[in-house]
């Protein structure tokens, strides 16, 4: 395979502000809530990526979904009337069905849980971005690994692989009831592991299973998502001790034990 197969690349998109509105909801598992999002604001919409991720913005206490305005200096909002926001994964878009699906791990805390655990069709969320989407080509191997946090865009991405890419997936998450199963054309080897019980982001159940993992031959896509002391633990095993090139990974903390709307690259 050529190196050029293997570009990896940033495509930026143009910033976009949206109202869409709950069209539907399940439960993937007893934790994990899959909420569907539509309406005339949706048009248009690119995530060009399985790691992209939007701004949600939930509404105000009154009720108002408040979206930032669009400047010259980037998004901005009204004085006092700044809403909470997270960022989320776009788990799956169906342009033709006008369906935007997006993952919420229900943990109980926060605006974006409690939203979701109280969520009804027809109510309304203020969405942005995605601003940019990561590419990359065709590699030899691809190895995925995160917390439950990270499994929207490792799900995506597993689904959207091509026949015959190796991928292999290692997941924590809470337990046995936690486990997702994914259409895939690619030759998938995927290992969840249980904290049964222990709280997240306190184990190191990730670190030992890619300290000890046999990764195949070849050049492989390497990426980690989730905690952020578990992703910075994980990003110096895999370059510094198991040689991997830093251009052919990439790690993004997604949340911070003990601090709120955490996320970074």
């Amino acid at each position: 395979m050529n190196e050029s197969a293997r570009a990896i690349g940033r495509v930026r998109h143009e910033p976009k502000r949206r109202l869409l509105s709950v069209t539907a909801w399940e439960d993937v598992t007893p934790k994990m809530r899959r909420i569907s999002l539509g309406g005339p604001d949706l048009e248009g919409f690119v995530s060009a990526a399985p790691d992209d991720h939007v701004k949600l913005f939930f509404p105000m206490p009154d009720g108002r979904i408040v979206l930032p305005e669009l400047g010259r200096n980037g998004p901005s909002f009204p004085e006092a009337m700044r809403p909470q926001a997270r960022d989320y994964t776009p788990r799956r878009y169906d342009p033709v069905a006008g369906r935007l699906d997006i993952d919420f791990v229900l943990h109980g805390d926060g605006p974006a849980s409690n939203w979701a655990a109280n969520v009804a069709i027809g109510r309304q969320i203020g969405l942005g971005g995605p601003r940019g989407s990561f590419v990359i080509g065709a590699f030899d191997y691809y190895l995925l690994v995160g917390d439950e946090t990270a499994l929207p865009a490792i799900g995506r991405r597993i689904e959207e692989l091509p026949a015959g890419a190796r991928v292999i997936a290692l997941v924590e998450i809470a337990d046995a009831g936690e486990e997702q199963l994914f259409a895939t054309a690619a030759q998938l080897d995927l290992r969840y592991f249980h904290r049964d019980g222990a709280a997240p982001g306190t184990t190191q159940l990730l670190q030992q299973a890619v300290e000890t993992l046999e990764l195949p031959g070849g050049t492989g896509f390497h990426f980690v998502a989730g905690e952020a002391q578990m992703v910075r633990d994980l990003r110096a095993l895999l370059v510094d001790r198991r040689g991997i090139d830093p251009d052919h990974l990439r790690a993004s903390a997604y949340w911070h034990l003990g601090i709120a709307d955490a996320h970074e690259h």
